[in-house]
């Protein structure tokens, strides 16, 4: 691809399967698409950005589906590999507002096939923002590896590098999420973190402002921070911290709404806001999402995200 790309995100993908009720009680499942850094990639596509991504789908009835779905949404999948190993699964019911079920089914899956040979040096280039995240060093070792060549290339060649631990005790340890994030942090431009999850594993600090100044003083320019407890996000940028609330305090369901706010802050700040902008557009983005079942499927609207950012800011 020649086009010059916003952003390229690395990462997993996986078949999501949903209903509205009991996995004990449905009789049918939605399907759908979803996975961290693909959530990540497709907010900021369908909010306009031109967005690329890096991954290895599997030869099975899953595959066509998900190749048609990423290319009728505009993303471009020139660098999406084929391998003998099957797709990942996940299965998510949300029967009430306080019930939530769900199931993974992504062990030894074709995106943990992922290595440095995925990794195009001229690719990277024509992009503006290469992201990333721990679920997908999880992956696998190759995998991991995959993802320290591309911010390296990155980061060499002028091209800035986005990152989310996205910690979860159910497919990494505390040590692990600690050395994914040490064999890449000198190449991190803007790092998203949560602070209940990642910041207290892998830091081991919980308050926001001692986080953000520990990552200010290992090189990372940009710093936002997701607080559940303070119902909100902390921007850390050139000296400042500032506030800014949660768009929609009420959700239906939080399924990657972080991985939403990710790729609605980079699109934002792709196209010319600054930090605290990005942030703000981010926020309405991830609020509108939650409002929804499912990763991907319930990202709102470009026209209803712009409208109400539009208001934000009057």
């Amino acid at each position: 691809m020649d086009e010059k790309l916003d952003i390229i995100a690395i990462g997993e993908s996986l078949v999501e399967l949903s209903t509205n009720a009991k996995l004990s009680e449905t009789a049918c499942l939605y399907k759908y698409y979803g996975g961290d850094a693909l959530t990540t990639a497709i907010s900021a596509l369908k909010m306009g950005s031109k967005v690329g991504f890096i991954t290895r789908i599997g030869n099975d009835p899953f595959k066509d589906y998900l190749l048609e779905s990423w290319s009728s949404e505009g993303l471009d999948i020139s660098q999406v590999k084929l391998t003998q190993e099957t797709n990942g699964l996940y299965i998510i019911a949300r029967p009430t507002l306080d019930e939530k079920e769900i199931v993974y089914y992504r062990k030894k899956i074709a995106p943990s096939k992922l290595s440095i040979e995925d990794i195009d040096s001229s690719y990277i280039q024509k992009s503006s923002v290469v992201y990333a995240s721990g679920v997908t060093q999880s992956l696998s070792s190759s995998a991991a590896e995959a993802v320290e060549y591309a911010f390296k290339t990155a980061k060499e060649n002028g091209v800035l590098t986005a990152y989310d631990p996205n910690y979860y005790s159910a497919i990494t340890t505390q040590e692990e999420a600690k050395e994914a994030f040490s064999r890449i942090y000198s190449y991190i431009d803007i790092m998203f973190m949560n602070i209940k999850h990642d910041a207290s594993n892998i830091l081991e600090i919980d308050s926001y402002e001692n986080i953000i100044k520990k990552l200010w003083d290992m090189g990372i320019q940009v710093v936002v921070l997701k607080s559940s407890d303070n119902k909100g996000y902390y921007t850390g940028y050139n000296g400042n911290i500032i506030f800014t609330e949660f768009y929609k305090m009420e959700y239906l369901d939080t399924t990657c709404t972080g991985d939403a706010f990710n790729g609605g802050f980079l699109h934002a700040y792709t196209h010319g806001c600054t930090p605290i902008e990005a942030s703000k557009f981010a926020s309405i983005l991830a609020g509108l999402q939650a409002q929804g079942i499912g990763a991907i499927k319930s990202i709102p609207k470009k026209d209803e995200v712009y409208s109400a950012f539009r208001g934000y800011n009057a």
